[in-house]
């Protein structure tokens, strides 16, 4: 295998090892087998097209071509012409819809995201476009050290986003492909220094070109253990949002302890536009609401007009008992038992817990503080939750709609504080919340019907929205009525404090996902906010304005219903832009994710993930079969008048008709020189005369092709030869022809136009020979195999001839006898 050969299979390679970095990013792993297809059509046509006479900067170009086609016959097939087989402008289109479903998709789906044909689009396309690159770089061009910026960006977004999913693995493959591409560019490139170079022959020492080679290997070997083993041994440093150290100003909590903690808001702004779907925790509970139970880590009470922050930063030690819930005016509270045990990807936040909560059992009360205004359980040792478990008694609150309307008005030292709203706030926030609660008598009626509005079909989930929630960001939010949680709780809960409900901002999470039994898991896509509205009597209460997202509380249902009875029906009313579609009635999706909306994703899911095969469908495999045979047959005319040429000239400095070489030159060696000129005469626009002499078709091709006097003279030379050969008693021809057909040849193309080269090169006239010769060849056999079947004929006359003889004398003696 050639150099060159070996380039081209080892950057292929490289770029399919460090595309396997990208497979945690969907639930399936069908797209890797189109991916590994797409590398090789690449691969094999850069290999093609190196092998052509074209520029090198064509070769990409020819690459990117066939790469757009394959993906138009592999994702827009459907709509192509000829059987699915060729592609049209309907394909074009079709495949431009696909990609922007796919960027779509990008937007409302977390990792791992389901298989849509989009997706699998914008994957395919940036391995084909990776290998393309990658190619260009250290094949066509010779620098594979720069091939690895490709790979470093292909792996670099790829692990990025698969973040807690990534995998040391991914590094190594993909830098054990990048150090076999440079191994094999520094082979070639030692093994041109010559022989002065390779020291003692084996077994005299360690200093020839096999020991330097087997160094280097050692030493990228080397590198790539290091790279791996180092960071283990290496001192973690907690820095950034996420990982405040203790020095950090903001953050800082008093009490035991003193150290920093998470905010719950930064971790959630940080998580939902980009979760991992990475399970952070686990529960089970008693409580016979479990498919609804919100699991809260904290409360922001002031609002400042540019975000909901803690009123106040005083904590104290905690000793296990949380304080009595806050309004609450009824002792007697169903309770229900929570066992939470958190794995070991939440390192940082504080405690989820079910609220009203009436006390923890922790392992370790001196490792946690108390925020008694909000009911908050924040750590005071860095990773105090990592591998946390505990158990939390609950208290199920469930009031009925009724109730809540004749709750009676807060006390005054509720209203100062939860009512409070900055002077400068945007007048759109007060207006649009008149508005809409203008026909309900009672403060539970304008805040179901702000719930109503906002889960109705006018808004839009969205999580690519800034995470702002400041007063500029409300009225913004208002007028796109784009948003996720953040924004719908922050607007809702400031709207309810201009009319009068006394409210705050929660945090926490949503009800997990049930792994059989009372055990739900809870992942990082299931963080969330709400507004908490305060009702005398029973306290703060939870609304949920985002758009299926969450679920609904049993009172948030207008008509009263006993306490004892929740509700069944769904709440939040379905949208059509919303990337999750009606309930399904799938026997797999339990109660809570039918309430919440998110059947169908788990049922598209399951079905993208189970039933697409790792390798392309075989109508892909035939129409790619009938676009590789269509290429080959439009190259077919260059590629063998390349061949031919070569066959006749000679290159790389080996003997060839009419190439260079010691000695005097063949007859045949020249006469396949005067055969190249005539032909690549032919091609550039001068048809062949063979009535004409060598000196007289020479001087009608200098003077219809204008040919320059170097060139004239070099063809001039070719034709002297010929007529040697062809007319004197011995010819002796000591000099090689083929610069001289090459110089003639260059004369030729210099009077003709880009087009008209292009054409010559592409479609050579001189090719119309290979078709003679396949006519001649499909004769002979015909003719041959004609001959053969008149032998076989005799053949089998001679041996049936006596036995017709015999049968005809039987037929006649019979006949006679019979007169």
């Amino acid at each position: 295998m050639t150099t060159r050969a070996k380039l081209t299979v080892y950057s292929a390679l490289a770029t399919l090892l460090a595309a396997l970095c990208l497979t945690p990013l969907l639930t399936s792993k069908g797209w890797i087998g189109h991916a590994l297809l797409v590398v090789a059509v690449v691969a094999a046509v850069g290999a093609g097209l190196r092998r052509t006479p074209f520029y090198r900067w064509t070769v990409p170009l020819g690459q990117l071509l066939v790469l757009f086609v394959v993906l138009l016959l592999g994702f827009a097939s459907s709509s192509a012409v000829f059987g699915g087989v060729v592609p049209g402008t309907e394909s074009v289109r079709a495949l431009g819809r696909i990609l922007g479903q796919g960027f779509a998709d990008v937007r409302d789906y977390a990792i791992p995201a389901p298989p849509n044909p989009g997706l699998r689009l914008i994957l395919v396309a940036s391995v084909g476009l990776i290998a393309v690159a990658v190619d260009t770089v250290a094949v066509t061009y010779r620098r594979s050290a720069l091939a690895g910026l490709p790979l470093l960006a292909l792996y670099s977004v790829g692990n990025g986003l698969a973040g807690g999913q990534g995998s040391w693995l991914w590094f190594a493959t993909a830098a054990t492909g990048y150090l076999v591409l440079l191994f094999a560019e520094g082979q070639d490139r030692v093994s041109r220094w010559g022989r002065v170079f390779r020291g003692a022959e084996r077994g005299e020492g360690g200093s020839g070109l096999g020991a330097l080679g087997q160094n280097g290997r050692q030493v990228g070997v080397a590198a790539l253990v290091l790279a791996l083993l180092l960071p283990a041994f290496l001192p973690r440093w907690s820095t950034g949002l996420l990982h405040t150290g203790p020095g950090t100003a903001s953050g800082r909590h008093g009490g035991a302890g003193g150290v920093s903690s998470l905010d719950p808001m930064v971790a959630l702004t940080g998580s939902l536009p980009n979760p991992r779907n990475v399970e952070l925790f686990t529960y089970s509970t008693e409580s016979p609401s479990a498919g609804s139970t919100y699991l809260r880590t904290g409360a922001l009470d002031a609002f400042d007009g540019t975000a909901w922050k803690r009123g106040s930063s005083d904590t104290e030690p905690f000793t296990g008992a949380l304080p009595a819930p806050e309004g609450l005016g009824s002792v007697d509270v169903p309770e229900a038992k929570t066992e939470v045990m958190i794995g070991n990807r939440l390192e940082d936040a504080w405690l989820p817990l079910p609220y009203p909560a009436r006390n923890v059992n922790l392992r370790d009360n001196s490792a946690w503080q108390l925020d008694r205004a909000t009911a908050s359980v924040l750590p005071a040792k860095e990773k105090a939750i990592k591998g946390l478990k505990y158990t939390a008694t609950g208290m199920d609150v469930q009031p009925t709609a009724t109730s809540l309307r004749s709750a009676p008005k807060p006390p005054e030292r509720i209203t100062r504080q939860y009512l409070a709203v900055p002077s400068d706030l945007p007048d759109v926030v007060r207006r649009t919340a008149a508005d809409i609660t203008r026909n309900a008598p009672t403060p539970y009626d304008k805040m179901d019907a702000l719930r109503t509005w906002f889960t109705g079909p006018d808004f839009t989930y969205d999580t690519t929205i800034k995470p702002d929630n400041g007063g500029d960001a409300m009225a913004d939010f208002l007028a796109r009525r784009r948003g996720y949680c953040v924004h719908f709780a922050s607007t809702m809960a400031v709207m309810a404090r201009t009319l009068g409900v006394p409210a705050r901002v929660a945090l926490g999470f949503t009800p997990g996902n049930t792994k059989g039994g009372n055990v739900y898991s809870v992942t990082d896509s299931m963080y969330h906010a709400w507004p908490e509205l305060y009702f005398e009597g029973y306290g703060w209460l939870r609304f949920e304005p985002t758009p299926n997202r969450g679920v609904q509380p049993d009172y948030s249902d207008p008509i009263s219903s006993p306490a004892t009875q929740p509700t069944t029906a769904p709440a939040p009313q379905p949208q059509a832009t919303a990337p999750v579609q009606v309930p399904s009635a799938n026997a797999d999706c339990d109660a809570k994710l039918r309430r919440t909306g998110d059947c169908d994703d788990r049922r598209d899911q399951a079905a993208g993930g189970g039933g697409q095969s790792v390798w392309p469908s075989g109508k892909t495999l035939a129409a790619l079969a009938v676009a590789v045979l269509l290429l080959v047959l439009l190259l077919t005319p260059m590629v063998w008048r390349t061949l031919l040429r070569r066959r006749r000239l000679g290159t790389g400095g080996r003997r060839r008709p009419g190439g260079p070489g010691p000695g005097g030159l063949t007859d045949a060696q020249v006469l396949a020189a005067w055969d190249e000129l005539i032909d690549s005469a032919w091609d550039l626009g001068i048809p062949p005369d063979e009535s004409r002499t060598p000196r007289a078709a020479v001087r009608r091709i200098t003077e219809t092709g204008e040919l320059d006097e170097a060139s004239a003279a070099a063809a001039g030379r070719v034709a002297l030869a010929t007529e040697r050969v062809l007319y004197a008693r011995s010819a002796q021809v000591g000099e090689p022809l083929a610069a001289d057909v090459r110089t003639a040849r260059d004369g030729l193309r210099a009077r003709l136009g880009r087009w008209e080269r292009i054409r010559a090169l592409l479609l050579p006239p001189s090719s119309a020979q290979l078709r003679w010769r396949i006519s001649d060849a499909l004769l002979t056999a015909r003719l041959g195999v004609g001959a053969l079947l008149a032998r076989a004929g005799g053949a089998v006359g001679t041996v049936t001839g006596p036995v017709r003889r015999v049968l005809g004398r039987r037929r006649s003696r019979r006949g006679g006898g019979g007169k």
